[in-house]
Formats: C-alpha cells, structure tokens, sequence
C-alpha cells in the first residue's frame, strides 16, 4: 500500500448525525427503528433515519403518519439546528487533531472532509491514520464510516454506503466503488430520488449514463450539479474551517516593574477583556497562562486553574494575587501576556457573567457631567419614544441626566409594548413580544440608510443585497405595505423582513414614489 501522497483525502461521515444526538438522550430506543422529524406531528417530515428503518422502508421524506405505518414500532423525536451545529463546531475541532485541515459539511450534518497531505512523518500509512480516526469517534460512542481517497464525491459516496474503513488504492478503485453506491444512500431531493427510481435509475453509475444536459432541463440545476460531481467535472478545493485563535491579552511596559500590587492592578486590566473574549464563544476558563517577560532574562510561565471552569475574575484575580505574592523576580517585569485554556460554558455561568457588569456607573455620569458644562446640557440626549407615522419619525432626542442600566420593560400580558432606549445617536429600539419568553428587538436607524441598487443576483446563489459582509439572502417575507402621508408628502413603503445566510435579520423597504431600496434596521 501506497504511503500518503498530495491528493490523499478522507471523508468521515457520521450515519445520521442528528439522528445520533437524539439516541444519545433516548439510549432506550437503540433496538428500534428510529427517525428524526422536522416537527413531532402526524405530518411532520422525517429527516434522518437509522438503518433498522431503512430495512422497513422507512425513508427521509415520508411523512412521520405512513411512515409509522411501515414501522409500527417506530421511534421520533426533534434535534434543533443549534444542538446538532454546536456538536458539529465541537467534532471539528476535535479532529484538527489528526489534520490541521477539516472541512465540515455545510449540506449534510456529521460529514467531514480532512485533507491527508503532509502526514507522512506522523502515520506510516493511510491506513494508520484512519484506523487512529476511527477508534477516536468510536470512543466517543459514534457510529462512524471512514473512507481514504482521492475526491470529494468518491469519498463521500462509498462513505455513505460502507461502513467501517475504506482505503482506496488509486483513483481508479475509487471511482468504480462509487459508481456502484445506491442513490438512496445520497443525501438528495426525496421527489428526484423516487424519479429516477421510476426510471430504473437506482445507482451513482446509473445516473451517469443520462445525458446532462436533459437532467438539468428536466430536473434542475441542484440535479445537474449532482451528475457534474459524480462525473469529476465539478472541482472544488478543500475549504477548511480555521480553528479559534487562543484568547490571549498583552501589554507591553514602559519601564520594568517589580512591585506585585502595580502588576496585580496591569493583570486586571488584562483579565476582563480576556473573559469578555471567552463569554462571546459561549467558553469558560479552565486554566490562565500567565507569562512574565523579565528584564534581561527570560519569561516567567505560570499556569493557574481554578476549582472549577468559571468566568468569575474575582476569583481568577485571587489565585494570581497569591501567586504573585510568592514569587521572587531577579528583575523587573516589562511585558506580561494572559492565554486561556477554555472550555464550553454552562448557561448558568454566562448569565452570571452578564449579571456582573464591569461598568461603573457612577464614573459614566460624572464623565457625562464634565461633557455638560463643557458643550451645554444638549450635548447629552438618549432617544425617547414617541407616536409618528413613519419608523423614523417614532422617537426623539432629550436630555440624559443620568445612565441607568438597561432593563426588561415588557408585560407578558401585551402583546406589542415600546420600550425606552438609552444611548448614543445610532436609532431608537422596539421590543416585540409574542407572549412567551423570545423577544426580539428591532432597532431603527435615525436615518434610513440608501442601498447602492436593489436586490441582484450573485451567479445562482441568491440575493446580494448589502453586498458580501452579510451574504446572500435565503429569505423574504412580506411586503408590509406602509402608505399615506397626505398631510405632509405621498408616501409608499413595503418593508420586508429579509433573513441573510449568516443569520442576521434586515428590515428593508422599497419606496415606490422614489424607486429605491433603503436599509430601515436590524432585527436582534
């Protein structure tokens, strides 16, 4: 067997990744057929189904009502999208540890692709860093299927048929194992699937022999591009997902220090803006790397772990004010460096993190009282809301005496409540309640903000509207048709909600009377 070469590529799947994230919490449903649904109904569509359904009949797509008629005793439950997206962040980066490079799949949950160049100096074979891989996943009780080769679709084909550890010689094994793969092991449309299987079409080597440029009139484009990566015509470079830098603050003195309590006060200058860097990727501090660079000599490394993971820096500030205190520099310290090891955070430690503000309040308002007599009371202003027919024209500017720390003014009894806003002259805010525990918040620029064009299309992606920073848009709701102005000047407004690829929530609005599109806020 070949030793690792340039082009060697591995793809780990994980059969039904959600599906396993809900047998973790049900452990008594491992002998039954099993499926994972799109809602606990009748109706619900199933996603993702193990193989004691697949032997019944069972398969993504039905509905949860027939498919129950095939298996009586057929097992279902719901796995949200952020579950089973924390679980894939955290397996990614578990397996940078046998590559730097690992791609996780963003159609297909629990499918990575790690790139097997330049591994030669640390596994023999390709056969030996597999076999490392697989062991690893098995001991975290996954079910996993392994495959060593040369391309993406190859890999992830026989991936999706065979279990265990597969290793391909040459491309050419590779490509006649793949082309033999069922296409309901696939992740595919259901209705293009159960097509081509009306058509005898019921295999990888199968769909090649269709002419093209029929599938793609036929069936679309998402058909076409699946003939194009099954033929080797379609290639696409790994695009590994870059790891979190480690949380680190510096600071660089002046001149060398050697009194404990000046350093002591420098670290915690240090130590919040570290833990802040940790609560905003949802981590909490299991151990600080504190390193001490002396005064022509070395640097002085001391690890610090507390009882337990925290965010809390009185408590990290304790255990370093002792260390400190027994230490015995030979010279003065003139740079000082903090590095966090860090693990995911409980919800309880997060919110006790942002129940403990750092701000000074007292120390805001005196600031705000110099700005006063300085520039005059008007300098000073929060928004307040106030009645206007447009969203614009709904809050006003009033003098702020004092900053007081934002709370939850809402009443679960009403249904839309405004709250008050206080801050700088960026908008003004609107809380929206639906009678449970989501709240969202819309905030309303002062001004709308002027798009460069309307909505155009980025190749066949979808909308760019605001350009690549916020990606393309998956989603449009409305119109929410805005008109009137009789008293003042004609207006005509439809505003859309308009949901971005990354996740953000825009409020958007055509003017017909200006034949512009304008960017009104962002819901939160």
């Amino acid at each position: 067997m070949k030793n690792f070469t340039p082009d060697r590529l591995a793809c780990v799947d994980l059969p039904a990744f959600p599906l396993q994230l809900l047998l973790r919490r049900h452990p008594d449903w491992a002998g039954y057929p099993a499926a994972v649904v799109a809602e606990d109904k009748p109706q619900g569509l199933l996603l993702w189904v193990n193989e004691k359904a697949r032997r019944q009949g069972v398969l993504p797509g039905l509905r949860y009502a027939a498919a129950f008629s095939l298996a009586s005793t057929l097992r279902a439950g719901e796995v949200a999208p952020a579950e089973s997206k924390k679980a894939i962040t955290h397996l990614a980066d578990h397996l940078m540890r046998f590559t730097p490079e690992v791609e996780p799949s963003v159609e297909e949950p629990g499918v990575f692709w790690l790139n097997g160049a330049g591994l030669q100096h640390l596994y023999a074979s390709p056969q030996q860093w597999a076999y490392a891989i697989h062991k690893d996943l098995r001991a975290q009780g996954f079910t996993v299927s392994l495959v060593v080769g040369f391309t993406r679709f190859g890999t992830y084909a026989v991936a999706k048929a065979k279990e265990g550890i597969t290793v391909f010689r040459d491309p050419v094994e590779e490509r006649n194992a793949a082309r033999e793969v069922a296409l309901n092991r696939l992740n595919i449309e259901p209705a293009f699937r159960d097509m081509l299987f009306k058509l005898g079409i019921k295999t990888v080597g199968g769909l090649l022999t269709l002419p093209p440029g029929g599938l793609r009139e036929r069936f679309g484009k998402e058909a076409h591009r699946l003939y194009r990566r099954a033929a080797g015509d379609l290639w696409t470079p790994l695009e590994p997902r870059a790891p979190d830098e480690p949380a680190r603050q510096k600071y660089i003195l002046d001149d060398p220090e050697d009194d404990t309590t000046r350093l002591l006060f420098l670290i915690k200058q240090l130590l919040h803006p570290l833990l802040a860097t940790l609560a905003q990727r949802h981590q909490a501090l299991v151990a600080l790397w504190l390193s001490l660079l002396i005064y022509r000599n070395d640097f002085f490394k001391e690890s610090l772990r507390p009882a337990a993971p925290t965010l809390d820096a009185a408590q990290i500030l304790d255990l370093i004010r002792l260390r400190l205190e027994s230490l015995r520099l030979p010279a003065g310290v003139v740079e000082i460096e903090l590095r966090a090891e860090a693990c995911a955070a409980t919800s309880e430690q997060l919110r006790l993190f942002a129940e403990q503000p750092t701000r000074d309040l007292d120390a805001a308002n005196r600031a705000l009282a110099r700005l006063r007599a300085e520039f005059g009371d008007e300098a000073v202003v929060c928004a307040k809301l106030t009645d206007g027919h447009l969203p614009e024209a709904r809050f006003t500017w009033k003098p702020l005496s004092r900053v007081k720390l934002p709370r939850n003014n809402l009443n679960p009894s009403t249904e839309f409540i405004l709250s008050e806003v206080e801050g700088l002259r960026a908008g003004s805010a609107e809380q929206l309640n639906d009678n449970s525990q989501n709240v969202l918040v819309r905030r309303v620029f002062a001004k709308p903000q002027r798009l460069a064009g309307g909505p155009y299309h980025s190749h066949e992606d979808g909308w760019l509207i605001l350009g690549p920073k916020h990606g393309t848009i998956d989603k449009l709701t409305g119109p929410y048709v805005l008109s009137g102005g009789w008293w003042n000047r004609e207006i005509q407004r439809e505003y859309y909600y308009a949901e971005t690829r990354r996740g953000d929530l825009l409020w958007l609005y055509y003017d017909r009377i200006r034949r512009r599109w304008f960017w009104q806020g962002s819901i939160e």
